[in-house]
C-alpha cells in the first residue's frame, strides 16, 4: 500500500509546543470525550431502549457490540499510525464514528441498533488511540503527564456525563438523540481537526499485516460470543459454544505464528518481553476492563430498577465517580511530571479500587443512596490514579517509532478485558435476571419479563414491585463480589511494575 505521512520524530525537552496546539488538544480531548461517551451514554437509556425494541436478552450486546468493533479497530489505527502517520486516520475515524451515530438512531429493531454500535465502534476505537499517539507525537514525555491526566478525566468525565445525558435524553425527548447528538458535535471536532493538526508528510510504502487482522478479528469476536451466549443463548457445553471456543483458540494460535513472521506485525510479540508493557497491560485488562466497565455498565439500571429513580436521575448520582476520578487523574497527572515516576500512584490506585467493588457489593435495596454514592466516588478515585498512568508508562518504554503501536496494543488488551468483561457480566446478569423474574410467576401488568421497563417496574402494586427490586438486586450484587478477587490479582502486579524515570528529552528508549 502507498502512504502520505510518517511519524515526526520525538519532541525534546526543550522544544515549544506549536503555536496552534491549543486548538489540536481542544480537538483532541472533544473527540475523545465523544468516544468514550459513546461507551455509557445508553447505559441509562438501555431499559427503554430494550422495552421498546423488545431485547432484554439482547440487551448486553448493545454495549458490547461498540466496545468490541472499538477493540478490533485500535491495533489497526495505532499500527498504521507508526507507519503513515495519524492526521488521515484521526480524521477518518472521525468520520465513521459521525456516520455511525447518525444511522444508530434510526435503527428499527435490536439487530440494526447492534450492527450500527458496531459501526460507531470501529470509528470509536481510532479516537481513542490516534489522540493519545498524536500527544506523543507533539509533546515530550515528561511534560506529557500533564497533558494524559486531563485525557484520563474526561474519560471519567464521559463515564458519568454518558450516563447523565442518555438519561436526560430518553425522559425528555427519545432516546434516539442519544445518538444524534453526536452529529453536530463530531462535524465541528472534524472540522476543528482537519485544519488544526498538522503533521509531516512523506511518501513511502509498507506491507500491512492483513491476515494478521483477519485472525484478531475473529478470535475477538468468537471469544466474545462465546462470553456473550454461554449460559444464555446456549449451555455452555452446546456445540455451538465448544465450536466457538475452538475457533477462538486456533484463531489466536494462528495470530501468533502470523505475527511472528510478518515484516510489520499489527502486535509484534517482542513487546510483551517488554515488563513494563506486559505488567501494565495486564493491570488494565483486569482493573480498568472488567472492574470500571462492568460497574459502570449496570450501575444506571440498578438504580432505576431497585431505587425508582429515573433516567437522568441515575445519571446524576454517578457524578461521585467522575468527581474522585477527575481529582485523582489531574493531581497525579501534575505530579507524576514534576517527579517523573509513575509506580506509586498506579499501585495505590490498584489498592483503592477493590475495596470500592466490594463496598458496592454490600449494598441493598435498604441501602440509603448517599452510602451507595460514595462507594462509587472510591472506585472513580481508584481509577483517576491508574488508567492513564499506565498508559504514559507503555509509551515511555519504546521509541517514537513504535509509540502508536505500543499505545494501541495496550489499549486492545485493555478493552478485551472489558468486552469479556461486560459480555460475561451481562451474560450472568440476565441468566439469573430472567430466572429470578420467572420465578415471582406474573405477567408484572401485562409485559413479559423481556419487556420490562422502570417505568412498568414503579406502577406495579407494592408486593409485586417490591419482588422484582429484589430480583435485580440479588442479580447484580454478588457478580460485584465475585470481581473482587480479580481485581486483586492487578493489585498483586502494580506492585512489580518497574518504576522507570520518564524521560526527559529526545533521549530514545530501548527497543524489544
Amino acid at each position: 500500500m502507498t502512504t502520505e505521512t510518517l511519524d515526526p520524530p520525538a519532541p525534546s525537552a526543550g522544544a515549544k509546543l506549536p503555536s496552534h496546539f491549543g486548538w489540536i488538544y481542544a480537538a483532541l480531548m472533544v473527540t475523545m470525550l465523544l468516544s468514550a461517551l459513546d461507551q455509557t451514554i445508553v447505559s441509562t437509556a438501555l431499559p427503554t431502549i430494550v422495552g421498546e425494541l423488545d431485547g432484554l436478552s439482547h440487551m448486553a450486546w448493545v454495549t458490547t457490540a461498540y466496545i468490541l468493533a472499538a477493540t478490533i479497530g485500535m491495533p489497526v489505527y495505532g499500527k498504521l499510525g507508526d507507519l503513515i502517520g495519524r492526521r488521515q486516520l484521526f480524521l477518518a475515524g472521525l468520520a465513521v464514528f459521525v456516520l455511525g451515530s447518525g444511522l444508530a438512531g434510526f435503527a428499527q429493531d435490536m439487530p440494526q441498533l447492534i450492527a450500527f454500535r458496531a459501526l460507531q465502534g470501529l470509528g470509536g476505537g481510532g479516537l481513542m488511540i490516534v489522540s493519545q499517539a498524536i500527544i506523543a507525537d507533539l509533546v515530550p514525555v515528561r511534560q506529557r503527564a500533564k497533558f494524559m491526566g486531563p485525557m484520563g478525566a474526561v474519560f471519567g468525565l464521559a463515564a458519568v456525563a454518558g450516563p447523565l445525558l442518555g438519561g436526560w435524553i430518553t425522559d425528555n425527548a427519545d432516546w434516539r438523540w442519544a445518538f444524534w447528538i453526536n452529529l453536530p458535535l463530531g462535524v465541528a471536532a472534524l472540522l476543528i481537526s482537519a485544519f488544526a493538526i498538522k503533521l509531516p508528510r512523506k511518501q513511502v510504502k509498507v506491507k500491512f499485516d492483513y491476515l494478521g487482522t483477519a485472525l484478531m478479528a475473529v478470535a475477538v469476536t468468537s471469544l466474545i460470543l462465546v462470553c456473550t451466549w454461554g449460559g444464555t443463548e446456549y449451555d455452555w457445553t452446546s456445540p455451538t459454544i465448544l465450536w466457538l471456543g475452538a475457533v477462538t483458540v486456533a484463531a489466536a494460535v494462528l495470530f501468533a505464528v502470523v505475527e511472528r513472521r510478518a515484516k510489520e506485525p499489527l502486535i509484534p510479540l517482542r513487546m510483551v518481553k517488554n515488563p513494563v508493557f506486559s505488567i501494565a497491560t495486564l493491570i488494565g485488562m483486569i482493573a480498568i476492563g472488567l472492574g470500571m466497565f462492568a460497574v459502570i455498565s449496570y450501575m444506571p439500571t440498578y438504580l432505576q430498577m431497585v431505587y425508582g429513580y429515573s433516567a437522568t436521575e441515575s445519571g446524576l448520582l454517578l457524578i461521585p465517580m467522575v468527581v474522585g476520578m477527575m481529582l485523582t487523574a489531574v493531581t497525579s497527572g501534575s505530579l507524576v511530571s514534576k517527579l517523573g515516576r509513575y509506580k506509586g500512584f498506579v499501585v495505590a490506585g490498584m489498592l483503592v479500587m477493590p475495596v470500592g467493588i466490594w463496598l458496592m457489593s454490600t449494598l441493598d435495596p435498604s441501602s440509603p443512596v448517599w452510602v451507595l454514592c460514595s462507594y462509587i466516588a472510591l472506585l472513580g478515585a481508584g481509577m483517576g490514579l491508574v488508567m492513564q498512568n499506565l498508559v504514559l508508562a507503555v509509551q515511555n518504554a519504546f521509541p517514537q517509532s513504535e509509540v502508536g503501536t505500543a499505545t494501541s496494543s495496550n489499549n486492545f488488551f485493555r478493552e478485551i478485558g472489558a468486552t469479556v468483561g461486560v459480555a460475561v457480566v451481562g451474560a450472568v446478569f440476565t441468566n439469573r435476571l430472567t430466572d429470578h423474574l420467572a420465578g415471582i410467576g406474573t405477567d408484572f401488568g401485562g409485559a413479559g419479563a423481556e419487556s420490562i421497563t422502570p417505568a412498568i417496574v414503579r406502577s406495579l402494586p407494592d408486593a409485586l414491585r417490591d419482588q422484582v427490586i429484589n430480583a435485580y438486586s440479588d442479580a447484580l450484587l454478588p457478580i460485584f463480589l465475585g470481581l473482587v478477587p480479580v481485581i486483586l490479582v492487578g493489585t498483586v502486579l502494580a506492585f512489580f511494575l518497574p518504576n522507570r524515570k520518564l524521560r526527559d528529552d529526545a533521549e530514545h528508549a530501548p527497543s524489544h
